[in-house]
C-alpha cells in the first residue's frame, strides 16, 4: 500500500488523503471480486480508481511539508513496502492463478523512489530514483502497470507543485499504465464498457487531485499501518470465500 500511513505529531492527519486511501482501499476490494465471481467483471471498471489513488496518495506524503529544509529519505516504509511485497507475492498468486505480471507493490516501491526523487532531486535521492526508473525499464514486462505505473507517483507530485495544465501528465501516465489494445479496439467499435474503462482511468487522476484540495470538515478515520497487511490478508480472505462459498 502506498506510505508513509501515519502522521506524526509534526504532521497533523490530513482528512482528504485518508479519504483517498479509504477510496482506493475500497476500489481495491471491489475489482478483486471479479476473482470470486467471474460474471462481476464490470467491477473492473470502478477497480481502476484504485491504482492512481494509491499512487496519488503517495506524492501526496512526498511532497507534505516538513521542519527542515529536507526530508529524509523514507527507509523505514521503503522497507515495509519491500517485505510487504514479497509476503503478497504467495497470496496474490492464490487468487489470481495464472497472473501476467507482480501484485502492486514493486510497482509502487520504485514509484515512491521516483517521486522522492522528484521531489529532492539530489544526492541519495537522484541515484536511487535513476536505478528504480531503470529498473521499471527494465521490468517493465513483469511490474503491474508497468513503467508507466512507476512513473505515475512523480506525474503526481509534478501536478502537486504545480498549476496549470501539469494535471495532463498523471491522466496520460494513467492511461498508458492501463493500456491494453483491445479495449481501444472496442472502444473505436462505440462499446461502453471500453470507453467506460477509459473514462474512468483519465477522469481518476483528476477526481483525485480535486478532492486531495478540498478543505473538508469530516471525520474520516485513519489509515494507519494495519492497511499493509490488508494487502495480502484480503488475498488470503478473498481466495477462501472463493473455496468455500462458490
Amino acid at each position: 500500500m502506498p506510505i508513509p500511513f501515519a502522521a506524526s505529531a509534526s504532521r497533523p492527519r490530513d482528512v482528504a488523503l485518508d479519504l483517498i486511501k479509504w477510496l482506493a482501499l475500497l476500489s481495491m476490494l471491489i475489482d478483486h471480486l471479479r476473482h470470486v465471481w467471474p460474471q462481476l467483471y464490470f467491477l473492473y471498471v470502478p477497480g481502476r480508481l484504485a491504482f492512481p489513488l494509491f499512487c496519488l496518495a503517495i506524492a501526496a506524503n512526498v511532497v507534505r511539508p516538513v521542519v527542515g529544509e529536507r526530508r529524509p529519505l523514507p527507509l523505514r516504509y521503503l522497507g515495509l513496502l519491500l517485505v510487504f511485497a514479497l509476503l503478497s507475492e504467495w497470496p496474490y498468486r492464490l487468487l489470481v492463478p495464472a497472473p501476467q505480471s507482480l501484485n502492486v507493490l514493486p510497482t509502487l516501491l520504485l514509484g515512491l523512489l521516483l517521486a522522492s526523487a522528484l521531489q529532492q532531486p539530489y544526492g541519495q535521492r537522484r541515484w536511487l530514483g535513476a536505478a528504480a526508473l531503470l529498473t521499471a525499464v527494465v521490468g517493465h514486462p513483469w511490474l503491474m502497470f508497468g513503467a508507466a505505473g512507476a512513473l505515475l507517483p512523480a506525474a503526481f507530485v509534478y501536478a502537486l507543485q504545480r498549476s496549470g495544465p501539469a494535471w495532463v501528465w498523471p491522466v496520460l501516465l494513467c492511461l498508458l499504465a492501463n493500456y491494453w489494445p483491445p479495449f481501444y479496439i472496442d472502444a473505436a467499435r462505440g462499446d461502453p464498457f471500453a470507453w467506460a474503462v477509459i473514462l474512468i482511468c483519465a477522469l481518476a487522476p483528476l477526481g483525485g487531485l480535486w478532492l486531495l484540495r478540498q478543505p473538508l470538515q469530516l471525520w474520516v478515520p485513519p489509515v494507519r499501518r494495519w492497511a499493509y497487511l490488508f494487502y495480502p490478508g484480503h488475498f488470503l480472505l478473498l481466495v477462501v470465500v472463493r473455496e468455500w462459498f462458490t
